[in-house]
């Protein structure tokens, strides 16, 4: 009898653990070295006093997709910065859709792009995040 068990690393492994991205909802619809794209649909708990989603719940969808681009491997590969520019509102029921891609990687520092934009195209935010490949012991959990 062959085990058929899947023993998953980088970044599926990362995203089997990660349990802020899996309560948000978010989904990977593509991760591969360098490049990633994630998903998410907007519920009522993620929307603001104005009933548009909060900021924070934006650069989250954003922070997984750089996550996902950045941890091509099993060493462990964390933020060192993060920036976003918010350029339109997103709303309840829409489809955000986070896009990153390697824009350098030198050693172990990065630099990623990620584009948020709706179901429609539109561009919701800019995020651009600075990672740090880190000598810490990836999570047995």
């Amino acid at each position: 009898m062959s085990d058929t068990t899947e023993i998953r690393t980088g970044w599926a492994a990362m995203f089997d653990r990660d349990r802020a991205s899996a309560a948000l909802g978010m989904l990977i619809e593509t991760g591969e070295a360098g490049r990633a794209v994630v998903t998410m649909v907007v519920r009522d708990d993620m929307l603001n006093g104005f009933d548009v989603v909060h900021g924070g719940i934006i650069f989250a969808v954003a922070d997984t997709a750089f996550a996902v681009a950045c941890n091509e491997n099993d060493a462990v590969t964390l933020a060192a910065g993060a920036d976003i520019s918010f350029l339109r509102p997103a709303r309840l029921g829409q489809t955000l859709t986070a896009t990153a891609a390697r824009r350098s990687r030198s050693g172990r520092s990065g630099i990623y792009d990620v584009q948020v934009t709706d179901e429609a195209g539109n561009t919701i935010a800019e995020f651009r995040g600075r990672s740090r490949t880190t000598n810490l012991p990836v999570p047995t959990r």
